[in-house]
């Protein structure tokens, strides 16, 4: 396993890491969560990454029991906040009162008195963005959050919170980015990079599309992530014939350069400098050990070429911006 320094932090994360969303929010079982999660440490990756909102607390708990058995220093651990925890439409957001409750109660359920790093796992546009930089800056004060970053920020965002903050307050960005989602290439990656900001991104294998498992002119199987009514917005995004006749023209190119279609995606997103780890998910120890050989494997700018033309065509692969991102700014 190979590490990147996150941002301008001194923390150094496995460019494989494990993500808990779908899964570990109570999608698997609590002996394959904690199989998962044991195959992680033993394929080198120290980087797990979660969030309040993922089954309602549900895997923040999961890995409090089973991370408390390791030692602290032994990994580094992410967490979010912004997304509904109660029936309550005012239990969101990114207010100092919400940041405040939620970090407790994220610690409280991770079973430590910190995180490595505490994100705003959206933009809030409906709290001036003076008051969720303070709040986020006395997590850091109260050492309850070593470092802050932030997930699907716009650049007009990430921009007007680094005029306020400066460069230091933020070392990481989590964008949606994978071979059948480019858009963090056009401002995000440049901006986040000039301000000492790494990329850490989610869905690098396009919810499982990228593995080459899904067939065009097949129906969405019923057992699949893509069943799933959180899978809506995805499905349009990368679930069509037109892309998954594109994924299937990467296949050959996989086998001919000898490697397996999840090691050719991940790979393809670690090229770039920007990102320092791809969270995976995975619901069996052996998808975790197959994700993290994909670290340290370069492509040759032949195949890359060849991965390109392969895609051509396909219509949502360079746009502007994720369609989950929040608009607008408010000041006080």
């Amino acid at each position: 396993m190979k590490y990147r320094t996150l941002g301008s932090s001194d923390l150094e994360v496995s460019e494989i890491s494990l993500g808990s969303w779908l899964t570990y929010s109570g999608g698997i079982e609590a002996d394959k969560t904690r199989a998962c999660t044991e195959a992680a440490f033993d394929a080198g990756i120290n980087f797990f990454d979660t969030a309040n909102v993922y089954g309602q607390g549900a895997a923040e708990t999961a890995w409090g029991d089973i991370l408390s058995t390791h030692p602290r220093d032994s990994y580094i651990l992410a967490t979010k906040v912004w997304g509904r925890m109660s029936d309550d439409p005012a239990d969101q957001g990114l207010s100092p009162d919400q940041i405040a409750k939620q970090i407790d109660a994220s610690l409280t359920r991770l079973q430590t008195d910190h995180v490595d790093l505490y994100q705003a796992h959206r933009f809030d546009p409906a709290v001036p963005i003076e008051d969720t930089i303070e709040a986020f800056q006395k997590v850091v004060e109260q050492g309850k959050a070593r470092y802050i970053g932030f997930s699907e920020w716009a650049p007009e965002q990430i921009q007007a919170a680094i005029d306020l903050a400066g460069p230091d307050l933020f070392v990481s960005s989590q964008p949606q980015y994978s071979m059948l989602w480019q858009a963090p290439e056009a401002e995000v990656f440049g901006l986040c990079a000039v301000n000492g900001i790494s990329q850490i991104v989610w869905s690098p294998l396009a919810q499982g599309v990228l593995t080459g498992k899904y067939k065009p002119g097949q129906p969405v199987p019923e057992d699949s992530r893509f069943a799933s009514a959180d899978m809506a917005v995805s499905q349009d995004l990368v679930y069509s014939d037109a892309i998954l006749e594109a994924v299937q023209r990467l296949v050959p190119i996989a086998e001919q350069a000898g490697m397996s279609m999840p090691t050719l995606a991940l790979a393809w997103v670690l090229r770039r400098t920007e990102v320092a780890s791809a969270i995976t998910g995975a619901s069996r120890p052996e998808q975790v050990h197959a994700n993290a050989a994909a670290s340290g494997v370069n492509l040759s700018d032949d195949l890359l070429a060849a991965a390109d033309e392969a895609l051509g065509g396909v219509p949502i692969t360079r746009p502007t911006l994720a369609p989950n991102a929040q608009p607008g700014i408010k000041h006080r």
